[in-house]
C-alpha cells in the first residue's frame, strides 16, 4: 500500500472563537444581573429611608403634642369655678354674686388636658405669626411645619381678605381639641374649638361646636 504524505500544516486547529463568545456572553449576562440586583436593592433603600421618614414625621408630631399637654392635668372634665366668695380686699364692695359654670362653648365640651394644652398651642403658633408679613398659605403653613403641626392635621387653609384662616386637628388621647386661626400680622388670632370625638375632622363648624357636622 502506498502512503501519501500529508503535508504539514494540513490540519487546521480547532477554533476557540465559540466558546470565548460564549464565556464573555455568560460574564456580561451575570454583570448586568448584579447591577440590576444592586439598583434594585438601592431603590428599596430608598423607598424604606421614606417610609422611616415619614414615621418619623408622625412621631415627632405625637410628641410635640405629649410635650404641650405634659404638665396639663389628666383627661377628665373641665372643673366648675370655686363657689366659695373670694377673698374681699380693702375698701372694695363685696358682690353677692355666685359664678357660674359655663355652659357652652369649648370650656365644657373640651377635658381639662384639652383645655389647658389649647393655651400652649395658642401662644406659640401666634408668637410665630405675629410678624409675619404678608400672611400667604403657603408662609402660614411652612411657620406651622416649623412649629411641628403635620399637613394632615392642617385644614381648610385659605386666604380671605389680609389674612389667612386655618383650622388644627389636635385630638389626642380620645381628646377633641382643635384650634381655629387667623394669620393677620399683629391681629393674629388663634381660638380654640372643639372637634367630633371620632370620624373625620369638618373644619368650618361653629366655634366650640363642630359636632354633627
Amino acid at each position: 500500500m502506498t502512503r501519501i504524505p500529508v503535508p504539514v500544516g494540513t490540519f487546521a486547529r480547532p477554533s476557540r472563537g465559540p466558546q470565548l463568545t460564549f464565556v464573555m456572553t455568560a460574564v456580561a449576562v451575570l454583570a448586568l444581573g448584579a447591577c440590576g440586583s444592586k439598583k434594585a436593592d438601592a431603590g428599596g433603600e430608598r423607598a424604606k429611608s421614606a417610609v422611616t421618614a415619614g414615621g418619623q414625621s408622625d412621631a415627632a408630631f405625637t410628641e410635640m403634642l405629649d410635650h404641650a399637654a405634659q404638665s396639663c392635668p389628666p383627661s377628665a372634665p373641665p372643673e366648675a369655678p370655686p363657689t366659695e366668695p373670694a377673698e374681699t380686699l380693702p375698701g372694695s364692695v363685696e358682690a353677692d354674686v355666685e359664678p357660674i359654670a359655663p355652659t357652652a362653648g369649648p370650656e365644657v365640651e373640651l377635658n381639662a388636658r384639652d383645655w389647658c394644652a389649647s393655651a400652649r398651642h395658642e401662644e406659640r403658633i401666634a408668637q410665630a405669626l405675629w410678624n409675619l408679613k404678608g400672611p400667604t398659605p403657603a408662609k402660614v403653613r411652612t411657620i406651622l411645619h416649623d412649629l411641628g403641626y403635620v399637613d394632615d392635621r392642617i385644614h381648610d387653609l385659605r386666604q380671605t381678605g389680609a389674612s389667612t384662616r386655618f383650622f388644627l386637628d389636635l385630638r389626642d388621647k380620645g381628646g377633641r381639641l382643635c384650634l381655629e386661626g387667623s394669620a393677620a400680622g399683629e391681629r393674629t388670632v388663634i381660638d380654640p374649638c372643639v372637634a367630633p370625638a371620632t370620624g373625620p375632622f369638618t373644619p368650618g363648624g361653629p366655634k366650640g361646636d363642630q359636632e354633627g357636622r
